[in-house]
């Protein structure tokens, strides 16, 4: 009984150690907008529930946002090595009773239980998924996107999307193996920092036909969970097609979850004396052994002279509660913040500290967040930062007049000391904003207020403020993209107003205003030429990207749209040109999803 609630402990599947032998990946065509290279070479690698597909037009406790193109000349890391690629597990007529060779694996389901790789992904488009053909026909084109697709993305809204496309059950294309696309859906997912979500698409494959790439992408997306046991089924399949030395430690572990210490202690001993792997690194892994009960019991774990933190090292740390230095929490990878913010049994600081940039980025919805605080409130002796930032939250809900809850709002969005924080403020303050009164004196420009409200998915809440807004202010810009129905008296002259009072950088924030308008039509080719003309910018700028963003629109693809937006919105909105944004918005509204186009318009205005 004891062993059986250590494995539950330590997780309920499980991969390992990637993230410390990663292959590089196969050279490839880049198929990305201009400014785009190769992948690094670099070690691999950063979810909240996945959100509701489109905004919440009234206010509700589960709204919560989520999209487009890349800016900037960062390569992704690659999060699990590519160990080639091949061919599907079986042939439709041969899937029952069938058994497919990977590694010795045997599979004892009936027949009938068993699924098909035709058709992979958990969503479906009763539960909020995408159509099983979202991603048409083109699945190594799809995939190459995917591998080359960084997951910081400069959008929040963007990201919910893409991570409710990927997580979609799509229909496998002929010309790919489906464990292979499942594979680089998984590994873009860890890439975004849904950690939750990637083990939902590589659980969505029965392990015994789970090609060599995907059993990569399995080990990364456990230790993304700090959930070793679920590594196990996959452990011959290692041993058969990937390092292994990697696979022999991965081995030992499995075979202390089950009771065998002499394989285990065998096992540790060879992969040390192979001086392949830093001996730090097998530290953890008879740390997690000594949990088990099958290996020394007195590891003792040191970070000195660890400069780094992979996800080897965040896995086992965090499976087995081993403390880690505020250095090494801090300078880790971006997506390891969604990692750390969606693992339950991390320490509840270091999951605090990493939520406002989960939050802003989309790895956790507001009213995630809002719980997150509220539960690290609840225990005992929390920081005076903290008390203080809940306090505020708490009377942002609860306060008796709507001027001082909005009072309370706008302390908690002036208090962040970057970017991030300063949006997750607005995040954490959705639900609020939504419900505060339009009597409310605002003094002015509460372009935030708006801001936080399409944050959480409120479009139809923010409306109700449209009388209360000046023409070419910033709220007024903010409404014009976001409302979910036009504004009366569009113009050139009045988004020449709007430019008058823009103090962006090189007028970033009307040429984002201009493009929100121009892709969603709610602006005359007349007048945004002539806007466009007195902005000096080209929106009909013509790229490979662009190209394949609206061919994407033209076959009716949402998802290849999805994957297209978020590859031209990567890294931060600064360095997203503004005709990205227009064939975002465009090509979003022509396959069915106006909502999120709205919303990412807006998030544009808002966070620049």
């Amino acid at each position: 009984m004891k062993r059986k609630m250590l494995s539950l402990t330590l997780g309920l599947s499980g991969t390992a150690l990637a993230a410390i032998l990663v292959l590089p990946a196969i050279a490839q065509e880049s198929l990305l907008p201009e400014g785009f290279g190769n992948p690094a070479d670099t070690p691999a690698p950063k979810s909240s529930p996945t959100p509701s597909p489109s905004p919440s037009p009234s206010p509700s406790p589960t709204a919560t946002p989520t999209t487009p193109a890349p800016a900037n000349g960062a390569a992704p890391p690659p999060v699990s090595p590519t160990l080639g690629t091949t061919t599907l597990a079986a042939d439709e007529e041969g899937e029952e009773g069938e058994e497919v060779a990977s590694g010795g694996l045997k599979y004892d389901l009936p027949p009938g239980a068993r699924r098909l790789l035709t058709r992979i992904g958990p969503l479906t488009p009763e539960t909020g998924g995408l159509a099983p053909d979202a991603f048409g026909v083109r699945g190594q084109y799809a995939a190459a996107i995917m591998r080359r697709t960084s997951g910081q993305l400069a959008s929040r809204w963007g990201q919910i999307l893409l991570r409710r496309a990927l997580a979609s059950a799509i229909d496998t294309p002929d010309t790919i193996n489906g464990a292979d696309l499942a594979a680089d859906r998984a590994s873009l997912l860890l890439r975004m920092g849904e950690s939750t979500t990637a083990r939902r698409i590589v659980q969505s494959v029965d392990y015994d036909r789970a090609s060599p790439r995907l059993v990569n992408a399995a080990q990364q997306a456990y230790l993304a969970n700090a959930d070793p046991a679920g590594m196990c089924p996959y452990v011959p399949a290692g041993l058969a097609h990937g390092d292994q030395q990697s696979w022999r430690l991965s081995a030992a572990i499995c075979s202390g979850l089950s009771g065998e210490a002499g394989p285990a202690g065998w096992a540790i001993a060879r992969v040390r004396s192979s001086g392949r792997i830093s001996n730090f690194d097998i530290l953890l892994a008879e740390r997690v052994l000594g949990a088990t009960g099958a290996g020394r019991r007195s590891t003792t774990i040191e970070w000195t002279n660890i400069d780094r933190m992979t996800s080897w090292r965040f896995g086992m740390a965090t499976a087995t509660a081993i403390p880690v230095p505020e250095a090494l929490r801090i300078g880790a990878p971006y997506y390891m913040k969604g990692w750390t913010v969606l693992a339950p049994m991390t320490d509840m600081a270091d999951r605090v500290a990493a939520a406002p940039e989960a939050a802003a980025r989309g790895v956790l919805s507001s009213e995630a967040y809002v719980s997150l605080l509220s539960a690290a409130a609840g225990e005992e002796e929390p920081s005076a930062e903290l008390a203080n930032q809940t306090a505020q939250l708490r009377g942002a809900f609860r306060l008796a007049t709507g001027a001082d809850r909005y009072a309370a709002m706008q302390s908690l969005w002036g208090a962040g000391n970057v970017p991030a924080q300063s949006y997750a403020a607005l995040v954490a303050t959705a639900r609020a904003a939504a419900a505060l009164p339009t009597s409310t004196d605002t003094g002015g420009d509460p372009w935030q207020l708006l801001g936080s409200m399409l944050a959480g998915g409120y479009d139809e809440n923010a409306v109700a403020w449209v009388p209360t807004v000046s023409v070419g202010s910033r709220a007024w810009g903010v409404l014009a993209v976001g409302s979910p129905r036009p504004l009366t008296g569009m113009s050139a002259g009045a988004v020449g107003q709007f430019s008058g009072n823009d103090d962006s950088v090189d007028y970033l924030r009307s040429k984002f205003l201009l493009a929100g308008l121009a892709g969603l039509g709610r602006l005359d080719a007349n007048a945004a030429a002539s806007a466009a003309g007195d902005l000096e910018v080209d929106l009909g700028k013509q790229t490979r990207w662009s190209r394949a963003i609206m061919t994407a629109a033209e076959r009716r693809e949402p998802g290849m749209v999805a994957l297209l937006a978020a590859a031209g919105m990567q890294g931060e909105w600064s360095k997203v040109p503004p005709y990205h944004l227009y064939y975002i918005v465009r090509a979003l509204r022509e396959v069915g999803l106006p909502s999120e186009a709205r919303m990412i318009a807006a998030e544009a205005l808002v966070r620049v």
